[in-house]
């Protein structure tokens, strides 16, 4: 493996002691790394000659980056910024970025909750799929998709990089390696999810397709057993949705992500109609999900309205009789 490219703008030093300490406290920080390269790249080359970073040199960038959504530019402009701070350290006198000049947050997506009977409509749907010389095994692999996003909750992400030694079919679980956060995790699967799985991969085999462990789970069943792109698999869910008539109120196709949202909503709301402990139950959540903490799953998992009326039908079993009408009904008139 080649060494990786030294920084050259005059950032380098602060840039090199960042990014070392970043990893020796356990951080892949590789994504970082690649934007504080883009950084150094562009000051490196700028037309008068190499230059250190300046409120006027910041803003050159910025314009730079226009190609970007705003809720990426704000990302990019933070982790500029916690350089910039930790560079504070020994150059007081360093420039830090405002984050009030920062492109404004995006409003977070509203979550399309789906039903038990439009996820039985999306597998209808992928039952309609026609086989494509790129995709023979196309419906099978998008009603594998379905059933195993809607009962593990997995990420887009974590779908396409499943391959099948992933699946145990004798502890009847599946291992998500080194998913968001750099967590691993095991997921016991419900019976659907197993019966599902044993199914696609009967198809793979009576089609003469490989079924080695290394070889990706959600394939098409053409090439060299690549697996879909997340983009890919996101364009064709969408469709799929499309073709299952299932919309947003605004009229778009769900995301492959809401998939995720309603998996996690429906285990609330069934804990709370089982008359559970949720408050004990979110760190199983957040495990299952998994999330780095039980905040994470508190801030990801919004109160939508399944929730509120699950929540207000325990109260009133269990403090209902405590609340009285006020005198003269709910108006209090006379």
């Amino acid at each position: 493996m080649s060494a990786p490219r030294r920084f050259t703008s005059p950032l380098a030093p602060v840039l090199t002691r960042f990014l070392a300490l970043k990893t020796a406290l356990g951080r892949d920080y590789a994504r970082e790394r690649d934007i504080l390269r883009a950084l150094d790249t562009f000051l490196a080359a700028d037309p008068q000659g190499p230059a250190d970073l300046t409120p006027d040199s910041f803003a050159r960038w910025g314009h730079t980056l226009q190609r970007l959504t705003p809720g990426v530019r704000r990302e990019w402009f933070r982790i500029v910024r916690m350089l910039c701070l930790f560079r504070r350290r020994t150059e007081p006198a360093c420039f830090v970025p405002d984050p009030t000049t920062f492109p404004v947050p995006h409003h977070p997506v509203t979550p399309y909750l789906f039903t038990a009977a439009e996820i039985a409509r999306l597998l209808e749907a992928a039952d309609r799929l026609p086989p494509t010389p790129r995709s023979p095994l196309r419906p099978a692999v998008y009603r594998l998709a379905v059933v195993l996003l809607y009962t593990t909750g997995l990420r887009r992400r974590e779908l396409v990089r499943l391959t099948v030694g992933d699946y145990d079919p004798h502890a009847q679980t599946l291992l998500i390696r080194a998913s968001k956060f750099h967590k691993s995790r095991c997921l016991p699967l419900a019976p659907d999810g197993v019966q599902e799985i044993e199914r696609y991969l009967m198809a793979r085999r009576a089609r003469h397709r490989p079924v080695a462990p290394d070889l990706p789970l959600v394939w098409g069943g053409a090439g060299r057993g690549r697996p879909y792109a997340g983009a890919g698999f996101a364009q064709g869910f969408r469709a799929l949705c499309r073709l299952a008539g299932i919309h947003t109120p605004g009229g778009q196709a769900p995301r492959v992500h809401d998939v995720r949202h309603a998996f996690a909503v429906g285990a609330l709301v069934r804990w709370y109609q089982a008359g559970a402990d949720v408050q004990a139950k979110l760190p199983l959540l957040a495990t299952y999900l998994g999330h780095v903490s039980i905040s994470s799953t508190a801030y990801y998992l919004s109160f939508l309205a399944p929730l509120a009326t699950a929540a207000s039908d325990r109260f009133a079993q269990c403090c209902g009789t405590l609340v009285t009408p006020p005198p003269g009904g709910a108006g209090g008139g006379a």
